[in-house]
């Protein structure tokens, strides 16, 4: 039996211009972070043993997490479509709203959506490429959705909807 897994489909190139800076702005301290890390491999490399030599082994690690990052930086920020304006019709929910939903207790939740590539839940950012953002797509106000989630199927109201 093969560990082989098909890839994950692709996510969506699109990301709000915040997104696209912070990115950027990461890349940016990857590339300074790198030279420091390089800096303090060499000095280790140059104690002599590197088979039994802790922090050798530890700043290889480090350098090839972030080689990775910084290719992955590189491959998906051409790629990616910065959406910086409000849709034509502002009364539909798209990528880059902030909505609004009434559960049926009658709580209420706000999640906007963004990108895959900076999405936080903490801050109600959820991913276009979530089951719930998709629920959510083309949706107007006092529009009922039908998420299947972890708890079961849940299903909400469009109470509002803004874009920044």
């Amino acid at each position: 039996m093969s560990r082989w897994r098909p890839p994950p489909p692709p996510k969506s190139p699109y990301i709000t211009a915040d997104g696209f800076a912070a990115l950027q702005e990461e890349l940016q301290g990857l590339w300074l972070r790198r030279a420091e890390v390089t800096k303090h491999l060499a000095a280790a490399a140059a104690e002599g043993d590197r088979s039994e030599n802790a922090e050798y082994i530890y700043r290889k690690k480090e350098l090839a997490g972030i080689d990775r990052r910084i290719r992955y930086l590189q491959r998906r920020l051409p790629s990616l479509t910065v959406v910086d304006r409000a849709p034509s019709d502002a009364d539909r929910v798209f990528f880059g709203a902030w909505v609004q939903l009434e559960d049926a207790q009658g709580e209420a939740v706000e999640y906007r959506i963004v990108g895959a590539d900076e999405f936080d839940p903490a801050q109600g950012w959820i991913s276009i490429d979530s089951p719930m953002a998709r629920a959510l797509l083309k949706k107007a106000l006092d529009d009922e959705i039908s998420v299947e989630t972890p708890a079961g199927l849940q299903h909400y109201i469009v109470s509002g909807i803004r874009y920044a």
